[in-house]
């Protein structure tokens, strides 16, 4: 299935939008306030769990955060992420207060299901969702989604369910 790119371009800042969902967050609320803002949790997080710099986490978590949200607010289309982006996303879902609170802004309140496959892909849909995700407005880190080129995650086309 081809990729659609959407005509309406917006400008969007990840970090605003992760940061805008906590009066949203209806599970664990204690939890997820200890670490101040939501991005600043999802970075500490990130930086526990991953031998990264601080950098390269913000970098991941922004690209997570677009695709997560290009996947809610087009269920229609199928998008998928490298290892490295899928590290962030993985994180975000992970997080589940914060998981929920984003499905509930811009997933209408539907649980956004991840459902990866075993095997990889190599059909460059990497490199296409790095495409549809500019032409939706967001920034997009290119190294970051050319690290992986063609090999995607094992994402699943069962869309608008998954991702």
């Amino acid at each position: 299935m081809a990729t659609v790119i959407p005509t309406q371009v917006k400008t969007r800042d990840p970090q605003v939008i992760l940061n805008s969902v906590q009066p949203h967050i209806r599970h664990l609320t204690i939890n997820v306030a200890d670490g101040g803002t939501l991005w600043e949790r999802e970075i500490a997080l990130l930086l526990r769990d991953n031998t990264m710099v601080r950098n390269m986490a913000e970098r991941i978590l922004a690209n997570a955060v677009m695709y997560s949200i290009a996947s809610m607010e087009h269920p229609d289309v199928h998008l998928g992420v490298g290892k490295l982006v899928d590290i962030g996303v993985h994180q975000l879902i992970l997080d589940t207060p914060v998981y929920f609170a984003l499905c509930d802004v811009y997933n209408g309140g539907r649980y956004k299901h991840h459902a990866p496959f075993i095997q990889r892909r190599s059909d460059g849909l990497c490199l296409r969702t790095a495409d549809f995700l500019r032409a939706d407005g967001w920034d997009v880190d290119d190294e970051l989604w050319a690290i992986d080129g063609a090999n995607c995650s094992p994402c699943d086309n069962k869309v608008p369910d998954s991702h």
